[in-house]
């Protein structure tokens, strides 16, 4: 028993990579390769590191603030213009601190945005759409695979990061009872270094999720965006025509390029013969070439049209089987022929030269 097959069945499967006009397309709609980990990475890193950097700073501005409240304390009257006076002073001093904090992340979240994507804008994102708030869609969104990998990558982050958290807190338990006993200064700096340690460690591993989460993201883009072959032959109808169109055109190219071929017989020199497979016809200018130019060649019945029109037109024509094949095989149309040619042809044409001359006297 035969077994048939519908080959149309397999005619929608998304077997081919995009094509850059694919790509194109869904990056105008916002549609990239990116992942939100690398961001979060990025910040916690870079925030708690800058932390580190300006802690002496901070401190510093900390305590010139309350130095100054308590200087002042005595001018409080209750009034409101002195509850706006000690706001706006705290208002600037934090700003001071803070500021230059958050415009660092602020650079590095867009830089850790731009390595991913480069430099996208597009509002297609943003545009209304009624699939966003369909209930049946939104049950698809919640229960597909992407939602399933989101949460499988959720609950292994939260794990991860809870047992970092833990083991470094198990750490710090044998001073933290003695903290109260210890100055400010002192306590501070354990404080703040075990938060930093706990931090970078946090950081780093959220830097590996990242880069291990782009690189699952990349590939489910290049499945997303993956396309069949009636997709990519729809496309090419498209951006260049119907292929009996494109056919008819490039065969009108060709007649086109043959007529000026022949038509450019009656300015050679001479033609160079198989003496009837190949044709070719040289000329050559010496004030505007530097070598000799094929104008026109061809083999077989082609060959033998050169060979009228040049008969026709008073052009030598000379059999040089080898010369004929090396000339037919290495230049094309309007190119000059190749150095290594230069000898044989220079014989040629001085050949030619001669017996015009020798015709002219006659």
């Amino acid at each position: 028993m035969r077994i048939r097959f519908d080959l149309q069945l397999f005619a929608g499967e998304k077997t081919e990579p995009a094509t850059p006009r694919r790509r194109e397309e869904a990056r105008k709609k916002g549609q990239v390769a990116k992942s939100g980990e690398v961001g979060v990475a990025v910040m916690v890193l870079v925030g708690f590191l800058i932390l580190d950097v300006l802690a002496p700073f901070l401190m510093e501005r900390a305590q010139s603030l309350m130095s100054h409240f308590l200087r002042t304390a005595h001018e409080w009257d209750g009034t409101i213009a002195s509850l706006q006076g000690i706001f706006i002073t705290a208002l600037i001093e934090g700003s001071i601190a803070v500021l230059p904090i958050l415009g660092a992340l602020l650079i590095f979240a867009f830089a850790s945005q731009a390595i991913q994507v480069g430099f996208m804008f597009t509002g297609e994102s943003i545009v209304p759409k009624f699939s966003r708030i369909n209930p049946i869609e939104g049950f698809k969104r919640i229960f597909s695979k992407r939602a399933l990998v989101e949460f499988v990558k959720s609950l292994f982050k939260v794990s991860i990061v809870g047992f970092l958290v833990y083991r470094q807190l198990q750490g710090a338990a044998t001073w933290v009872v003695g903290l109260g006993l210890t100055d400010q200064r002192h306590a501070f700096q354990l404080i703040g270094g075990t938060i930093i340690n706990m931090a970078t460690r946090v950081g780093i591993f959220l830097l590996v999720l990242a880069a291990a989460d782009y690189l699952y993201q990349r590939w489910e883009f290049e499945q997303s965006i993956m396309m069949s072959k009636e997709e990519i032959k729809e496309e090419l109808r498209q951006t260049e025509g119907d292929p009996l169109v494109r056919s008819k055109i490039r065969q009108r190219q060709r007649q086109m390029a043959a007529s000026r071929m022949m038509a450019a017989i009656p300015t050679a020199d001479v033609v160079v013969t198989n003496p009837t497979h190949y044709a070719v016809a040289l000329r050559y200018d010496a004030e505007n070439m530097q070598a000799p130019q094929v104008v026109a060649k061809g083999m077989g019945h082609v060959a033998q049209r050169i060979k009228a029109l040049a008969a026709e037109h008073g052009v030598s024509i000379l059999s040089k089987p080898e010369l004929a094949r090396a000339l037919y095989k290495t230049t094309e149309v309007g190119q000059e022929i190749p150095p290594d040619l230069y000898p044989a042809v220079a014989e040629l044409l001085a050949f030619v030269y001669r017996l015009r001359q020798r015709e002219a006297q006659l």
